[in-house]
């Protein structure tokens, strides 16, 4: 029997039992872990025949699906607002299982996500990991450019949903804007849900460094959330562009969460320590940095 759309994580392969060794780097160990090597079931394949075609038929479904659920569960979410949190779940689903029949590529759970409220800091590369990380949560939001929460439907959703907005250029009083947002969330009925920021700022090359930046720490430090940090190796398959998708099984997984209790200067570095580890380990068993 297939799992209910509105499970979370029903489009996700969970990880084979008993044959791999946890990626989760320990508190404390300062990432210092062997190198591992590449594991042929990670390493993305050669570019598929037509992939010109495929990217573009695939890129042609999601705007169509995009556009009639968005028509399509309008007045649903205006009888129950609930239902703002089922639809991303559905959506980033719908969105994935047409990765993998159309460009052939995969993605893979490991660790536990989160369910109740909390921050997840993420490593991003692509688009790939947004949708595989927003499905594996039951009440997915971001904190986002201002200016997409203006873009009709999608805006409205958003908004719905719990995302917040920010503008980068306001500096201190952004984030000031942002913590007061995430208390009021938790103020209401269904809670913050779980708030997903790219500490990098920006989506990274698979083998880039870019220094976190201190906003996961400020907010842990104001609300006292637990941070969840997320390791992927999604950029191996999926590049920065979106065009020249590899087909393979990509990974993302949950590590242990970061209690609230240290600096904001301390969970930066415990964040950028625990995801930079484990996401090179991914990516080193998905083949980066093999000769040839």
């Amino acid at each position: 029997m297939s799992a209910p759309l509105d499970r979370p994580g029903w489009a996700l392969d969970p990880a084979p039992a008993g044959d791999l060794l946890s990626l989760n780097i320990p508190q404390g160990s300062g990432g210092a872990q062997p190198p591992v090597a590449a594991d042929p079931r990670y390493v993305p394949e050669p570019l598929p025949l037509l992939w010109p075609l495929r990217t573009a038929v695939f890129y042609v479904w999601i705007a169509l699906v995009t556009a009639f659920m968005g028509l399509w569960w309008l007045p649903k979410v205006r009888r129950d607002p609930q239902n703002a949190h089922v639809l991303p779940v559905i959506w980033t689903g719908r969105l994935l299982a047409a990765a993998r029949t159309i460009l052939g590529v995969s993605v893979e759970l490991r660790g536990t996500p989160p369910t109740e409220d909390c921050v997840i800091a993420a490593k991003h590369q692509s688009f790939l990991d947004i949708l595989a990380i927003a499905h594996a949560v039951p009440q997915c939001a971001f904190i986002m450019k201002r200016e997409v929460l203006r873009v009709p439907i999608m805006g409205y959703y958003a908004r719905k949903a719990g995302c917040i907005p920010i503008d980068r250029s306001r500096g201190a009083e952004a984030m000031t804007r942002i913590i007061r947002e995430i208390e009021a969330s938790r103020a209401d009925a269904d809670g913050l849900g779980q708030l997903i920021i790219y500490p990098e700022g920006t989506r990274t090359r698979p083998g880039e460094r870019r220094k976190y930046k201190h906003g996961v720490g400020s907010i842990q430090q104001a609300t006292r959330l637990p941070v969840c940090p997320v390791a992927v190796n999604c950029g191996m398959f999926w590049p920065r562009d979106g065009l020249r998708v590899r087909p393979g099984r990509a990974v993302i997984e949950f590590l242990d969460p970061i209690p609230a209790g240290l600096s904001a200067a301390q969970t930066v570095q415990q964040v950028e320590t625990v995801v930079e580890a484990a996401s090179d380990r991914l990516m080193q068993a998905a083949g980066l940095g093999r000769d040839g």
